[in-house]
């Protein structure tokens, strides 16, 4: 017979226990946010029976993780996972906040903390539990923000050492904005974030042309405030032509991307993310950060090693006709994961979206096709040793490719 996923009336004492276990949590987690709707083909309501039968009563902690490690795999997707409580807080530990805790809104979109804290960690240590209302940071209100609003706010000022928090604890008589608050300082712990960007004038061409070569290693939290300073300085250097090299980037952070594209484009759709109900939401670029004169030619080079940001940013800037790509295909890795704090300490990665370039190019299995390829491609002095010689790059032939009516801007 088939139940609605959340008719717990006419449930057995059995099954009840099952569904109260972790693997009860990221089946539901997956029917809620999965991409695929088809679930790799399979009844999915169908797998959550077929797994809690072999669940059986009181399963062993081990027991559980292995059936959810394999209810997860069925979904033959390589990048979702259930990661054991080790995994989950190695890839907390370099949480963009730094103190160990998951800020989340609650259904009425104030800031909570969204799963426990990882063991060990400030938040931990200072006490933090899942439910805690968050109701400032460093003294401002979290009132009508998103956890995106509290990173980029502590973004500001990114090697701090210390982070303030006020945190409300509700009792059980509480009224709604009721509790015990409290304000609690907590140290941030990071990995070293090193500058991803190098630049330099490589030539000064006979006809006016001078030539920013800038180069991005990845996206983390230092490549946009980077990426501003190395233009400042090419500009003033003279430069009138850039090539952006992202070779063998693998990515980062993808609003990196959404606001490096804005240095060379302003109010443009830069990327579009659409998610399992297929609603498609449009990342736009700033109106008022522009920094390249848009009459400056631009060449993104890319090969088989960038991947999604770098795609995202090579995809935005192409579509919107405001640079020609050059090189070889790009990786095709479209596809956006969304990490789950369980409530056992472990966690779920899962791809719930994917990412569209401004035309409607599918980045995941297809990739970026350059404009430019074969030997107009500058080559790399060894294999191993990235070349940086532009001298090979056509900026008229670039302008040309960039102006109407070879290029149209999606409408």
């Amino acid at each position: 017979t088939m139940s609605s996923p959340n008719d717990a009336s006419n449930l057995s004492p059995l099954k009840l226990e099952q569904r109260s276990t972790v693997l009860d949590e990221v089946w539901r987690l997956v029917d809620k946010y999965f991409i695929d709707r088809s679930f790799n083909g399979q009844d999915w309501n169908d797998v959550r029976d077929k797994y809690e039968d072999r669940l059986g009563s009181k399963p062993s902690d081990d027991k559980v993780m292995q059936l959810t490690t394999d209810m997860v795999k069925s979904l033959g997707d390589k990048y979702s996972r259930v990661l054991d409580k080790s995994a989950y807080a190695r890839i907390q530990k370099f949480d963009l906040i730094g103190v160990g805790a998951t800020l989340m809104p609650d259904a009425n979109k104030q800031l909570i903390v969204g799963a426990p804290p990882i063991p060990g960690s400030a938040a931990d240590q200072a006490g933090l539990k899942v439910g805690d209302f968050i109701d400032a940071v460093n003294g401002l209100s979290t009132d009508g923000r998103t956890a995106f609003d509290i990173i980029d706010q502590i973004g500001e000022n990114p090697n701090a050492k210390e982070i303030t928090m006020t945190v409300r604890t509700q009792r059980a008589n509480d009224l709604p904005g009721e509790g015990i608050s409290r304000d609690v300082a907590m140290a941030r712990e990071f990995a070293e974030v090193k500058d991803p960007v190098s630049s330099k004038i490589t030539e000064r061409r006979s006809d006016g042309t001078n030539v920013g070569y800038i180069r991005i290693n990845e996206f983390n939290s230092l490549v946009k405030p980077s990426l501003e300073a190395a233009i400042k300085k090419l500009e003033e250097g003279g430069a009138n032509a850039f090539v952006l090299d992202v070779r063998s980037n693998p990515g980062g952070a993808f609003q990196s991307a959404v606001e490096i594209s804005g240095l060379f484009m302003k109010n443009k759709v830069a990327t579009s993310v659409v998610d399992s109900n297929q609603v498609e939401l449009p990342f736009k670029t700033p109106s008022d950060k522009m920094l390249v004169d848009p009459s400056d030619p631009v060449v993104v080079w890319i090969d088989g090693g960038s991947a999604s940001a770098t795609e995202v940013l090579a995809g935005a800037l192409h579509d919107n006709c405001r640079a020609v790509v050059m090189g070889s295909k790009s990786f095709g890795k479209g596809l956006i994961q969304a990490v789950y704090g369980l409530k056992n300490g472990s966690g779920l990665v899962l791809t719930v979206a994917k990412y569209v370039t401004p035309s409607g190019t599918d980045i995941q299995g297809s990739g970026i096709q350059p404009d430019i390829t074969g030997n107009a491609v500058p080559a790399n002095i060894l294999s191993l040793i990235m070349s940086t010689d532009t001298s090979k790059v056509d900026f008229n032939d670039v302008k040309e490719r960039l102006s109407e009516p070879m290029c149209k801007v999606p409408q």
